[in-house]
C-alpha cells in the first residue's frame, strides 16, 4: 500500500502518517515544508513500528515544482499511489474588508490549486482502485455555521470540495475514487490559530484513526461525495 499525505509536518497529516506506518506493508510518502520536523516524524514512526517505511520530502504546495515527485517516485520503485490524502492547508484569520489579493493567492494557491497540481501530477500512477481523500471543512459546506474571519478559508474549502465532487466524475472510468471529508473542530495548531481558548471535543490522533479507515475502505462506499465529520462547529 503506497500513500501520500500532504501537511505531514504537524497535527492532523502528522497522526496520519504515525497511524499508517503501523502497516507493515505500507509506504508512506510524508510531504510538507518543514524538513525538520519531516525527520522527527520519520523517527518517531521507526522507534514505534520498527517495519514502517515512511519517506520525508520537503514540498511546498504554495510554489509547486512540477517533476519534483516523479524521480522520487521511481527511485524507490514506486509505481502506484493506491492512497493520496490532500490534507496540507493554509488558514489566514483576517475580517474580510482586510484580506488582500496577496491573501487571496495564498489560500487558493495552497488550498485549491496545489491539490489541482498535485493529483495532475500523481495521475499517471494512480490504478485501479485508487483514493483520493481531500481534506476539507465544515466552514466550506453550504448552510453550515460560518465565522467572521474565515470567509476566504471557507471559499477554498468549498472550492476543493466541489472539485472532488468534478474529479470524481472525471476519474472514475479510471477506477480513481475521490471524496472529501469536511472536519468540524478537531483540536489542531491551525484551529488555536483560528478560535484562540477553543477546546475541540477531538483530537488529531482520534480524527487520524478515522480517516485512515476511511481512506483505506471508504472507496467501496462513496465516490465524489463531501462528507461532513463533525461534532463541532468548531
Amino acid at each position: 500500500m503506497n500513500v501520500i499525505v500532504t501537511g505531514a509536518s504537524r497535527g492532523l497529516g502528522y497522526e496520519l502518517v504515525k497511524k499508517f506506518s503501523v502497516y507493515p506493508d505500507s509506504r508512506i510518502l510524508a510531504l510538507a515544508r518543514n524538513e525538520k520536523n519531516l525527520l522527527k516524524l520519520k523517527g518517531e514512526c521507526e522507534k514505534i513500528h520498527p517495519h514502517s517505511q515512511v519517506i520525508p520530502l520537503s514540498f511546498d504546495l504554495e510554489h509547486f515544482q512540477p517533476g519534483k515527485l516523479v524521480p522520487l517516485l521511481k527511485e524507490k520503485n514506486i509505481q502506484n499511489i493506491d492512497i493520496l490524502i490532500n490534507n496540507a492547508g493554509v488558514l489566514i484569520h483576517k475580517p474580510f474588508i482586510e484580506l488582500s489579493d496577496e491573501d487571496f493567492d495564498t489560500l487558493f494557491n495552497v488550498n485549491v490549486k496545489g491539490v489541482s497540481r498535485l493529483v495532475r501530477e500523481l495521475f499517471p500512477f494512480m490504478k485501479n482502485p485508487s483514493h483520493i481523500v481531500n481534506i476539507s471543512s465544515m466552514g466550506g459546506c453550504q448552510g453550515s455555521a460560518k465565522f467572521p474571519g474565515l470567509s476566504l478559508y471557507s471559499a477554498s474549502k468549498g472550492a476543493l470540495a466541489i472539485l472532488t465532487e468534478c474529479l470524481a466524475e472525471e476519474f472514475k472510468e479510471n477506477g480513481i475514487s475521490v471524496n472529501c471529508l469536511a472536519l468540524g473542530a478537531v483540536q489542531t495548531e491551525m484551529l488555536t490559530e483560528a478560535f484562540p481558548g477553543y477546546k475541540a471535543p477531538l483530537f488529531p490522533d482520534e480524527m487520524a484513526a478515522y480517516i485512515v479507515d476511511f481512506a483505506k475502505n471508504g472507496y467501496r462506499y462513496f465516490n465524489g461525495k463531501i462528507l461532513p465529520v463533525s461534532l463541532s462547529t468548531p
